[in-house]
């Protein structure tokens, strides 16, 4: 089994981390990247994630995935690369559930509000957000802010989307991520290590999946309907052949946990073909490989974007999602609007950061505090201060 054999040479070594920003003695019983992991199970943020929702759909009760549950789903996939390709599966499974923490309340929607709200002060992006999370906004420990996390674990999070300077960068690079950076180089210009590349393929493997299914039980489209994306086609006609008619739950299950294992099944093939041929022998060599060495092979990157392109006009832009989406656009936007004018009106620990500020600064502060909260806190907060229940969902 893939989990005893030796760590590939490629893979980053806990005993060799770069080490934290706060120099600590290492633990007798955890590893670095252990002792992240669980540093990111106890904090305040990933706790919150359970009541905020991914992607708002019409569903009754309970059934509905949150953040939680998808970094969760994240963070298995993650350990199932990393274990098959003989990597840190600790430090995958740290990157995973910390990839989230900088998400706002109301899924995409928040996100996108919020945006527009700090659009004239330096902007927001989530990951960049999980980095103030992880190193500023998370208070409990006596010696620092943050949870003092590896270099490992943060270049990770930062570098979800690829390399953030030179010729490789994917996006330009946030403002507090530069600022952090020159506190604490993350080497900006390189990939992640293999551990975060297999992390960040965990998302989109578990979104894809998920969304399906999601989508499909909220009934925003069916099973007939998805065929027209040829990957999904071609797995539906495989159940057909071995289960005849199955009862809808049924079929969307196997549906969906094939989409999960065709899926890792390719990232593993494709990566072992990229190593062969680029022949790491660290985790620097990884690093500066120029591409990704972690990846879909061509054939399944074009059923990612064929299922997402699917998912985002029959599920993102549905109607009933969109209308979802005007009233979390309107809550996040009316909420920070009153906080930024009026700092008194949030909690005394935020009012007394963001009174003495202005501008920029205040803005962030305001943009901190709205980003932290669950979508049921955010929705009383938006009661308590306009008299006006909104119903969202």
């Amino acid at each position: 089994m893939a989990a005893n054999l030796p760590r590939a040479p490629y893979a980053c070594d806990a005993g060799a981390s770069r080490g934290r920003l706060i120099a600590e003695p290492d633990s007798p019983l955890r590893s670095p990247f252990q002792r992240d992991r669980d540093r990111i199970v106890h904090s305040t943020a990933f706790r919150r994630l359970a009541h905020k929702t991914q992607v708002f759909v019409p569903l009754d009760g309970d059934h509905f995935r949150t953040r939680l549950t998808h970094t969760i789903e994240v963070g298995q996939i993650a350990r199932a690369l990393a274990r098959a390709l003989r990597l840190d599966d600790d430090l995958a499974e740290a990157v995973a559930l910390a990839h989230d923490l900088g998400h706002t309340p109301f899924g995409h929607a928040g996100e996108h509000a919020l945006g527009a709200c700090m659009a004239r002060h330096g902007g927001f992006d989530h990951n960049a957000q999980a980095l103030r999370v992880v190193t500023l906004l998370e208070r409990r420990y006596a010696r620092y802010d943050g949870l003092d996390l590896t270099f490992e674990t943060l270049e990770g999070i930062v570098k979800h989307n690829g390399p953030l300077e030179g010729p490789l960068a994917s996006k330009p690079v946030a403002p507090y991520i530069a600022e952090f950076d020159a506190l604490f180089p993350l080497e900006l210009a390189t990939h992640a290590g293999a551990e975060a590349q297999a992390a960040a393929l965990a998302d989109d493997i578990a979104y894809d999946a998920h969304d399906i299914d999601d989508g499909l039980r909220a009934g925003l489209f069916d099973l007939d309907d998805i065929t027209c994306v040829p990957f999904i086609g071609a797995l539906l006609e495989e159940i057909g052949a071995a289960y005849g008619a199955l009862e809808r739950p049924r079929a969307i299950h196997e549906l969906v946990r094939r989409v999960i294992t065709r899926f890792i099944e390719d990232v593993v093939e494709e990566t072992r073909r990229r190593i062969a041929r680029v022949a790491p022998t660290s985790a620097a060599d990884v690093r500066n490989a120029g591409a990704p060495l972690v990846a879909f092979s061509p054939a399944m990157a074009a059923a990612d974007g064929a299922i997402k392109a699917f998912l985002f006009s029959n599920m993102y832009r549905h109607e009933k999602v969109m209308g979802v989406w005007e009233k979390a656009s309107r809550v996040i936007s009316r909420l920070f609007a009153a906080f930024f004018d009026d700092p008194a009106l949030m909690p005394a620990e935020w009012a007394g950061l963001a009174r003495s500020r202005d501008g920029e600064q205040r803005a962030r502060i305001v943009a901190d505090y709205i980003a932290g909260m669950t979508d049921r806190y955010a929705l009383g907060e938006y009661a308590r201060l306009f008299g006006e229940k909104v119903e969202v969902g």
